[in-house]
Parts: C-alpha cells; structure tokens; sequence
C-alpha cells in the first residue's frame, strides 16, 4: 500500500471525534431556590458570568466570603455575579437556618451576592445545578472534595473553570479568566 493510499484509507479510521461541547446551562430549566426558600429570579445569572461556590460558614475557608465579596464588588457591573450555594456535605460545617446563613455571611462579610438554598453537591440527592457543574468537561465528572470548590460559567452557560477550595477568590489565575469571560461576553 502506498503512502497516499494509507492515508486515505486509513488515516480517518485513526482520528478521533473530537467530544461534543457539554450542553450550556439553561438557568431558567433549573429548579434554583434562593436561601429564604423563593423560587431563585434566573435574571440575577441569564446573560452573565458566574461563578458558582459550595460555601460553609465552620470550615478553615469560609474567610474567603471576603474575597469573594471583593471579586462581586469589583466586577458585578460588567455582567458578572457569584452565587453561594451552601452546602452541609463535608463535616456538617454548614448547620445553620436560612436565616441564620444569611445573617452570618452579610453581618461577618457583608456578601451582597445572591445566595441559593442549602444543597447537596454530591451523591444521590445532588442537585440538577451540581450535576451539571460536576458533568461538564471541566467538571470531569470528579465529585466536590470540599467547601468553597468554584465553577466559572461563562456568559452563554458554559462551564469553563473548575478551581478547587485552596484557590482564593484573589488568585491571578481565577481573577484572569473571569476577566476573560467578563471580556468575552462584552464582545457579543
């Protein structure tokens, strides 16, 4: 067989199908509460950039509400938002009421960023918006190791950065590719 008969033959058969883009996020097809138990207005996230954070009031990184308050600060004008998503998975370090959570984030680290009601981030019960996250290619399917685990979801609801609880809200890496997706939905 010669060279050009090879690849013409059997070159394709070789290559791979390059994986089908994960379907974007449909906020409005999620059944999203807010903390105090109201149906969650998708409007806060249609359209933006957000960055979605298992959150804990008694864990070792829950300090990192201020970073995130900080990063929403600073960009909740250019289409951009952080939602919390408490979660009591991980050592019951999230025990509190609604009422509670709300009072703690807003009275310790003035979070003005919206806050959903408490979910499960993984196993059985995780929700529709977690197995999404955890799905998607960035995801990898690999369930949460712990509170304040971050996924960037870009403007058109894909999920583009998975960042585990060590990364602080102020790392270069995280702050760049925000500043990217924040350009990027600027540009449409």
């Amino acid at each position: 067989m010669s060279a050009l008969t090879w690849i013409l033959l059997v070159a394709p058969a070789c290559a791979q199908e390059a994986p089908a883009p994960a379907e974007p996020i449909q906020w409005a097809n999620l059944d999203l509460k807010a903390l105090d138990g109201n149906d969650f207005d998708t409007k806060q996230v249609d359209g933006k950039v957000v960055l979605v954070v298992n959150v804990a009031s008694k864990c070792g990184f829950t300090p990192q509400y201020e970073g995130l308050q900080a990063l929403y600060a600073a960009n909740k004008e250019k289409d951009f938002t952080i939602v919390g998503v408490p979660s009591n998975q991980f050592m019951g370090q999230e025990p509190g009421q609604p009422e509670e959570i709300a009072s703690f984030c807003r009275m310790n680290y003035g979070v003005e960023f919206p806050l959903l009601e408490k979910q499960d981030v993984n196993g059985a019960k995780r929700t529709d918006l977690y197995d999404h996250l955890v799905d998607s290619s960035v995801g990898d399917g690999k369930n949460i190791k712990w509170n304040f685990t971050k996924f960037l979801v870009d403007a058109k609801g894909q999920v583009v950065g998975r960042y585990g609880s060590r990364t602080a809200p102020d790392d270069t890496s995280l702050v760049a590719d925000v500043q990217k997706a924040i350009k990027a939905s600027e540009a449409k």
